[in-house]
């Protein structure tokens, strides 16, 4: 091979390359691969718990968890129901919106993540209307109830104290609902949000929709009426000194008398299949709250996020 012929077929392979580097959506093809880790069969919907919202002043309650289950190929919805309501109430506003969802994506049913009071909440939509629903997860939901229901229950017992507390809790849900990106029109029941999710409350609740709740502290059914069913939680009250959240979860776990993430107890959480019980996670960790600032010690909870989306897929869902 001539010198001349080397050089041309040099620079021809340069062109080459630079005519690669210049067009963005075909540049490097060959070991580009999209990413389809999360990109499941049927649209993830994501259900707030009490006090929760889609987006307040530009701030995701799910804090990087929708962005990054999109990126790798989930379709993903943000439910936005009332802040404080019963599960009941709640479930009916999930239904509505599951609806509407239908109607506009022609999706033939959905997976629904509820974090807190989110996990009732998808389950009321799952057991009355299960051709909607294809799986329930579960993420820190108090299935049996949570202590800390009580501990507010028993200090708003008096008419005063009642009022006060009830007047303070509507207020700020009053505040949180007209802050969101999406507001509901319903008024805000913080006595009907506290009964749910008391372990009373949370008994009757049960009773009426008992799909795959443990009896014990044990896994309940996996599948019901077709639907797949899952939980995971924390039990980690403080992770990060930088979060000024953990001190006041740190003190509200005082009224508990087992493993839990400030708000709810380990047992509690348990639903379907247990995926894991004992993250390092508070209660607003499983929500990449505040801001991300989490336990450098455990899995970064938008990566639990991701795997879960990933299980989803690779169960056909």
């Amino acid at each position: 091979m001539t010198t001349q012929v080397m050089k041309t077929g040099i620079a021809g392979l340069a062109l080459a390359i630079l005519v690669a580097v210049s067009q963005p959506s075909q540049a490097f093809w060959f070991w580009k691969k999209k990413d389809t880790y999360t990109e499941t069969q049927y649209p993830i919907v994501l259900v707030h718990g009490m006090l929760g919202f889609d987006a307040v002043l530009g701030v995701d309650y799910w804090y990087r968890i929708t962005g990054e289950l999109t990126r790798s190929g989930a379709e993903v919805y943000v439910a936005q129901v009332t802040a404080l309501d019963s599960s009941e109430a709640r479930g009916l506003e999930l239904i509505a919106q599951l609806e509407n969802l239908k109607a506009i994506t022609g999706a033939d049913g959905f997976n629904l993540i509820g974090h807190s009071h989110g996990g009732p909440t998808s389950r009321v939509a799952a057991s009355l209307r299960p051709d909607l629903v294809k799986s329930v997860t579960s993420v820190g939901s108090p299935h049996k109830g949570s202590p800390v229901a009580d501990v507010v229950l028993g200090v708003s017992e008096s008419p005063v104290a009642e009022t006060v507390v009830t007047g303070v809790l509507n207020g700020l849900g009053t505040l949180i609902n007209g802050l969101s990106s999406n507001p509901t029109d319903n008024g805000q029941d913080a006595m009907a949000s506290l009964q749910a999710l008391s372990p009373a409350g949370s008994a009757a609740f049960n009773q009426q929709y008992p799909e795959a709740i443990p009896a014990d502290c044990g896994e309940g059914d996996y599948a019901v009426n077709g639907i797949r069913y899952y939980s995971w939680s924390g039990t980690e009250p403080f992770t990060n000194p930088l979060d000024v959240t953990d001190y006041a979860l740190t003190l509200v776990a005082l009224a508990f008398d087992e493993p839990n993430d400030g708000l709810v107890g380990r047992c509690s959480s348990h639903m379907g299949m247990v995926i894991r019980d004992d993250y390092k996670m508070n209660h607003l960790d499983e929500v990449n709250q505040v801001l991300g600032i989490h336990s450098l010690l455990d899995t970064d909870p938008v990566t639990v996020y991701r795997q879960h989306a990933n299980r989803l897929k690779n169960a056909g869902l």
